[in-house]
């Protein structure tokens, strides 16, 4: 059984109300009629009889025709009658045809889609910042509902199943090689070196003495220890000028040692064999270890909780840097006409290919929809929306009936 759709209780309420009006007219010509049969060749009162005589036969036709939409009349099966029920399914299909041939068309789409102006609309609802913080708690839900379905096991499987056959079967140098080569191109790895030279002359401000104790360890057994202490404190003292002259000058002859000895590794992954079949073996042997698979899960682990709590806390630079970059998107579209015409085109592109590969796809929700209808139901279901309206023509065949009665009545009286 069909569930009641928001407006059906006040749909039934209005129908009724105009089932009563229309039958109520009926009665009250019935009524004059009968109260006007005996004296109806006297005076005035013929006029009443015919008229409440021709607005019955009016009422009862209109009566007769509006229920044989939905229903047999008075429950006799009478040819033509219950058309709803019997050809439902056809009624289905000819308004999903309706449908697609006069709604769900590339131009008719388009030139709506074009009107709304959907980027000009974008642009004013993201400048309000509770708009974007109601988008951006959308995205948040949509993206932890997919990291949840992510489960630990699916991971493993993919990992170990297609992610490491596939490595296996990947020579792998090669692609290091030239990873490697744009990484010197780009100066990337001298982050890194400016990280590592970093940490190693904090490390060696905040453990001089460690650090004094691992250089005196190199000195010879024969050495005097007074000696190994002077070197060990030069030797300390060279390692922080070493890490800061490092870390404040880019020329710095250690920066361009690394450079040159990434750029002929980089270049021996691609072109000497005995350095790629070194690398394909380090490849096989990491690959073989039992180990990564958890490691990976764990990484993955790892890696979604950092995620979710990043997601969760509003106050995260996650949620800032979203905002802001929404901001500034806003602000952009607003301003620049250019850009905006080329987001339409392409919305109005898109929505119009959408409709030409899956318009009468959609449309047959309509049919299908139809034919998994109880003919009852859909009986019901289609007076409840159209029954109010049909009823006006009840009221308006008793009364043009009735009007019908007095122009013949009139003609009949003047013959």
């Amino acid at each position: 059984m069909m569930m009641d759709a928001p407006g059906d209780a006040e749909r039934r309420v209005e129908l009724r109300r105009m089932r009563i009006l229309a039958t109520g007219l009926l009665v009250l010509a019935a009524v004059l009629y009968l109260l006007t049969l005996r004296d109806s060749r006297v005076g005035w009162i013929g006029w009443v009889n015919a008229g409440s005589e021709a607005a019955m036969v009016g009422a009862l036709a209109d009566w007769f025709a509006v229920t044989a939409i939905f229903r047999h009349p008075l429950g006799l099966p009478i040819p033509h009658t219950a058309l709803v029920k019997r050809r439902k399914n056809e009624l289905g299909r000819s308004l999903q045809q309706f449908v697609t041939n006069n709604f769900l068309t590339r131009d008719i789409i388009q030139e709506r889609v074009r009107d709304a102006e959907v980027s000009r609309r974008i642009a004013v609802w993201l400048e309000s910042g509770t708009n974007r913080r109601r988008l951006l708690a959308q995205v948040v839900r949509g993206a932890r509902i997919l990291l949840n379905r992510v489960k630990d096991d699916d991971v493993q499987v993919l990992v170990t199943d297609t992610v490491i056959p596939r490595l296996r079967s990947m020579e792998m140098s090669p692609m290091a090689g030239a990873l490697l080569s744009d990484v010197v191109q780009d100066g990337s790895h001298q982050q890194l070196v400016d990280v590592l030279a970093r940490e190693l002359h904090d490390w060696l401000q905040r453990n001089p003495d460690t650090a004094r104790h691992v250089i005196g360890e190199r000195a010879p057994s024969w050495s005097p220890r007074w000696i190994d202490k002077q070197v060990s404190g030069f030797g300390y003292s060279q390692a922080l000028e070493w890490t800061m002259a490092v870390r404040m000058q880019p020329t710095h002859p250690f920066r361009k040692a690394v450079d040159t000895y990434l750029a002929k590794l980089a270049d021996d992954l691609r072109q000497d064999p005995t350095i790629m079949a070194k690398a394909e073996r380090i490849k096989e042997h990491l690959l073989d270890n039992p180990s990564i698979g958890p490691a990976v899960v764990e990484l993955w682990q790892s890696v979604r909780d950092s995620i979710g709590q990043a997601l969760d806390d509003e106050d995260s630079q996650v949620w800032e840097r979203a905002d802001r970059w929404l901001a500034e998107a806003a602000q952009q579209l607003a301003s620049d006409q250019e850009m905006r015409t080329r987001l339409d085109e392409r919305v109005v592109d898109a929505v119009g290919f959408l409709v030409d590969t899956y318009g009468e796809e959609v449309a047959t929700v309509i049919s299908t929809t139809v034919d998994r209808w109880d003919a009852d139901e859909a009986a019901n279901r289609i007076e409840l929306f159209v029954g109010k309206d049909l009823q006006f023509i009840r009221i308006n065949g008793t009364i043009v009936g009735c009007l019908a009665g007095l122009l013949i009545y009139a003609v009949s009286q003047l013959v």
